[in-house]
């Protein structure tokens, strides 16, 4: 009996395990192309490997603002402009989306907006690809969710 709900458990975690994997495919394949752009980090770690460390422009806006909502974790409202760049437009406050308006997620960490990723890690060897890096790529689905699928030197 044990091993009949064992292997039972394994299949519902496996079966939501690749759901989870085919809705994040979707979002990439099928996801509105939105760009980030990052703000001055360090580059590269040389103790972790070929990874990189993000920071956003957007983030930055808010560096020493009293104007920040106190939620540990909530939601900025950007919307792209014609070359598809991310501009911050408010703080999620409930209000419907406008069509063109996306819902991007942020938490406070140390008094400071975090949004996430705030990391990328590529393939070894191919750190020059990556070294001027101004954009992060994110693609967005139709209920908010996003996901970095990459960083770019140029919209």
């Amino acid at each position: 009996m044990r091993v009949k709900i064992m292997i039972a458990l394994s299949v519902i975690v496996l079966v939501i395990l690749n759901y989870a994997v085919y809705d994040k495919e979707q979002i990439i394949e099928n996801g509105e192309t939105v760009l980030l752009e990052l703000a001055p980090a360090d580059p590269r770690s040389l103790i972790q490997g070929d990874y990189m460390r993000l920071r956003y422009e957007i983030e930055r806006i808010f560096t020493g603002n009293t104007t920040i909502p106190e939620a540990k974790s909530s939601h900025l409202i950007i919307k792209p402009n014609t070359q598809r760049i991310a501009v911050f437009q408010r703080f999620d406050d409930g209000t419907p989306l406008s069509d063109d308006e996306k819902r991007l997620y942020y938490h406070l960490k140390y008094g400071r907006i975090r949004i996430v990723p705030d990391s990328f890690f590529f393939q070894e060897g191919h750190a020059d690809k990556y070294n001027n890096a101004k954009y992060g790529v994110f693609k967005f689905d139709d209920k908010g969710n996003h996901i970095l699928v990459g960083l770019v030197d140029q919209p």
